[in-house]
């Protein structure tokens, strides 16, 4: 079984609108938040034939998207606010990496949300998409999910700042809430990390190599997931002076240079817990090879100690006629007593020598 599940989305053309994920049992739902300082409006199961009389671009609009499998919703909405076929793409292609994209009234960011799978070593990967224009932020997910709980309830309680900023800072609230679940990942390919330095210290089971590579695989997946994430955010820091910006505001950078800061801890943490893994990787082969040579240190002291009585025994077995020992009444006694006595020393010394 393959542990990254998202990577069997297909691949498409650019323009080609067709949702290439794998959470295709999940219809699509819309749902929006018209607030301010003041006042806030919510609307569960929203539909496109109220955009134009819900929608109030003197306050601040979230509209967000659950499920990408109606295709004629997501055109309908890229008409509505006039977004190109090549943004609608990007956001029904699941197998497009994390990006950001600056157009003239349009700031849109696709990033990935990874969490640790329940039921496996692999990664629970959703891919999500937002769109920045003046006045509304539009957010796509593959499903229903509980990563932006948090936020709703600030915003319906009017819990710290949120309604007193603009969509920019909501962008970054949802972004942020995105990255915490690298942490939480992050955290818990830790423990799994301690686990299996744990079971190599008990055995080498070729199972716990099987596993390390899983995780290296995580581990890789995840820095493929944050360096493009890391290089967008470190665009949007860059743009900080940037007059013609008008989506995101001067005071709202800083949140935004915050996230690139994550970001850039997140990678170290990721190059640190890989050198764990290669460690227990390390340690799994050196206690294999300690076993083995423990097992050839025991073969080679049984062959010590027969190397001599076999050498007895073919003298002994040549059979010539004059060998005075062949016609002793009590010869093999003797020779037998000799073997014993001889193997008695044998190991007497090799254990003065500590070789077992």
């Amino acid at each position: 079984m393959r542990k990254i599940k998202y990577k069997k989305g297909r691949k498409l053309q650019h323009v080609t609108l067709e949702y290439t994920g794998l959470q295709k049992e999940h219809e699509s739902e819309m749902q929006l938040f018209v607030y301010d300082n003041d006042d806030v409006v919510e609307y569960e199961k929203f539909t496109v034939e109220s955009l134009n009389t819900c929608i109030d671009y003197s306050k601040n609009n979230w509209l967000n998207i659950h499920g990408l499998t109606d295709i004629d919703l997501i055109k309908t909405i890229g008409s509505h606010f006039k977004l190109d076929d090549f943004l609608l793409a990007d956001i029904l292609n699941t197998t497009k990496r994390t990006k950001l994209e600056e157009q003239q009234d349009i700031l849109f960011f696709n990033i990935k949300s990874l969490l640790p799978s329940e039921y496996s070593d692999g990664l629970k990967v959703e891919q999500l998409s937002f769109i920045l224009k003046d006045g509304i932020l539009i957010s796509f997910q593959e499903k229903r999910s509980d990563f932006f709980t948090h936020i709703r309830e600030r915003i319906r309680t009017h819990a710290g700042i949120v309604r007193t900023k603009k969509v920019d800072y909501l962008l970054y609230l949802l972004l942020d809430a995105v990255m915490e679940n690298f942490y939480i990942t992050i955290e818990d390919e830790e423990n799994s990390i301690e686990e299996l330095i744990d079971l190599t210290k008990k055995g080498a089971d070729p199972v716990i190599l099987e596993k390390i590579e899983n995780h290296r695989d995580n581990f890789n997946f995840l820095k493929r997931s944050i360096i493009p994430l890391r290089d967008s955010l470190y665009y949007l820091k860059t743009i900080k002076e940037d007059e013609t910006n008008i989506l995101i505001q001067k005071e709202t950078f800083n949140f935004f240079i915050r996230l690139h800061q994550k970001s850039l801890e997140l990678l170290e943490q990721i190059d640190s817990d890989m050198s764990s893994l290669e460690s227990a990787s390390n340690f799994y082969f050196s206690e294999q090879s300690r076993k083995m040579n423990e097992i050839m240190k025991t073969l080679t002291i049984i062959s010590a100690i027969f190397i001599p009585l076999t050498f007895i025994v073919g003298v002994y077995g040549m059979n010539f006629d004059y060998m005075p020992e062949l016609r002793s009444r009590n010869g093999y006694f003797i020779v037998m007593g000799s073997m014993f006595l001889l193997v008695i020393a044998l190991i007497i010394y090799f254990k003065k020598r500590r070789w077992f």
